[in-house]
């Protein structure tokens, strides 16, 4: 199969579209929607919200054309033995990960609050990975699975920039994948953070990866 090619950041990125796959980064309740983990954190979701129909017609173009798609949702195990003292004890006292939220106990597995939004809900054959930490590759079967599927290169988009999308894309820039975010598919709580995540991918030639608007993304499919 030929190459596709997309007018990407620092330059032009060629993939194929059978070894390729979507991961979309967390998009769940409790980081979306008001009263999950996002907003307890003193955050303002409605920055986060603003992404969702880029993210949808993300997806919905990888699915007409075939492209795999993958949801991850961070979430903790109910008796958090995967949910390390470093990381729950972060944050605001009075509600921490394990601690019950208005749409259940907080980032924790089962829970209303780890749901990935309606508007963006997997459909049946779509892999969801649950992880307990902030990349996608730390005790999930996230490499297994992509090796099964002879994955080359990764697209991004989900939440937030600076943290699971960006711990994500390192790790999966370390085993060897092309990987390239779509900007406009993506955020952060915070503007700098969102926009110095972007320029430290794209540095010293893309040593992280590439990175594109949804359109740039979309119409590569059809060039």
């Amino acid at each position: 199969m030929d190459k596709l090619t997309i007018q990407a950041r620092p330059h032009a990125f060629s993939y194929q579209p059978n070894t390729s796959a979507l991961i979309v980064i967390d998009m769940q309740r409790d980081f979306i929607d008001s009263g999950g983990f996002g907003e307890s954190l003193g955050n303002d979701v409605s920055r986060l919200q603003k992404i969702i129909p880029a993210v949808k017609r993300l997806i919905n173009g990888f699915r007409g054309v075939g492209i795999t798609i993958i949801h991850t949702r961070e979430c903790h195990l109910p008796d958090l033995s995967d949910c390390p003292d470093a990381k729950r004890y972060r944050g605001n006292p009075g509600l921490r990960i394990g601690d019950p939220g208005p749409m259940g106990r907080l980032l924790v597995k089962g829970e209303p609050g780890v749901e990935i939004i309606p508007a963006l809900a997997p459909i049946p054959g779509e892999k969801v990975i649950d992880k307990p930490g902030k990349g996608a590759f730390y005790h999930t079967d996230l490499q297994e699975f992509l090796q099964d599927q002879h994955i080359e290169t990764l697209f991004f988009a989900g939440v937030t920039t600076e943290v699971c999308v960006q711990s994500t894309m390192r790790e999966a820039n370390d085993r060897g994948y092309f990987c390239l975010l779509a900007r406009d598919a993506t955020e952060s709580y915070f503007d700098v953070f969102k926009q110095t995540t972007i320029d430290m991918i794209e540095a010293q030639g893309a040593i992280v990866g590439w990175t594109a608007t949804v359109d740039d993304i979309l119409t590569s499919f059809h060039a």
